[in-house]
Formats: C-alpha cells, structure tokens, sequence
C-alpha cells in the first residue's frame, strides 16, 4: 500500500476528504456510453417526465463510484478500500442548463484497532440534501499479505 497514513493518528469523526463535483449532462452521455446504460431516463427530459421523475437522472452507478473517489485519494491505493456500500435515498436530477454540483464529505465513523481497520461514512448531498445513505467505505491499513 502506497499510503502515509498512520492509522493510529485517525479519530472517529476526523473529516479525511471532501470534494465537490460537478456533473452535467455531457458528463450523462460519456458514462453512458462507458458503461452501456443507455436507459433514456438519463438523457432525455420526456422520458423521465413520462414515468414521473423529476427531470433527468444521473445514473446510479456514476454517483456511487465518483463518491468513493476521495476516499480512494485520501488513502493512496483503491485496493486498501475492501468494502464500500450504499444505498440510493434520493434521484440526482442533473439540469440541462447548469447540470448539478455533488458534495462528498468523508469522515471516520468507526475504527478495528485490531484489524487496522476504518469505517469512512461518506455523506453525498445536492443542494443540503442527501442522496446517498448509509454510505461507507472500509478501508485497510494492515499490512498486503502475499499468498
């Protein structure tokens, strides 16, 4: 692991990383054309007016993995993240004029002394709001074990 963290210098509640993105609707089509999700609810203002949404939506994938980005930073190596989850609480309506801006912030939630291990609970809001709940990312500071 490439980090210089020192795990026994981290306290619960500690903010580790904060960051704000910045998604707009060019940002849509290139991960939709990355990822293959050509769902039109992520693209087109009719479709998702049509089965009740709000406007268009940033595609679920997308915003769970550029919220555990920071984290990734933070630490040094996206192999020492071995557990992230979240749950999708809120749609991210993405403007077609100004897009939409994402605020990640990253705090210590809890920490295994034992296994050198942290629980990072990232909140991922727009405009105060949440949008992703019970997101965590665990992360090891132990050291690799080679098999």
């Amino acid at each position: 692991m490439s980090t210089t963290i020192d795990f026994a210098t981290l306290t619960v509640g500690d903010v580790v990383a904060e960051r704000e993105f910045a998604l707009t609707r060019d940002s849509l089509v290139r991960y939709a054309g990355a990822s293959g999700d050509f769902n039109p609810i992520h693209y087109r203002d009719d479709i998702a007016a049509s089965v009740g949404l709000p406007g268009v939506l940033a595609h679920g994938m997308l915003t769970m993995g550029f919220a555990v980005q920071p984290v990734v930073d933070w630490v040094g190596d996206p192999a020492a993240v071995v557990d992230y989850q979240v749950r999708f609480t809120r749609p991210v309506v993405v403007d077609p004029e100004v897009g939409v801006s994402v605020t990640v912030v990253a705090k210590v939630g809890q920490l295994d002394a034992e296994a050198s291990v942290a629980r990072i609970d990232l909140t991922v809001s727009v405009d105060g709001s949440t949008v992703l709940g019970k997101a965590q990312a665990r992360v090891s500071f132990a050291p690799a074990q080679h098999v």
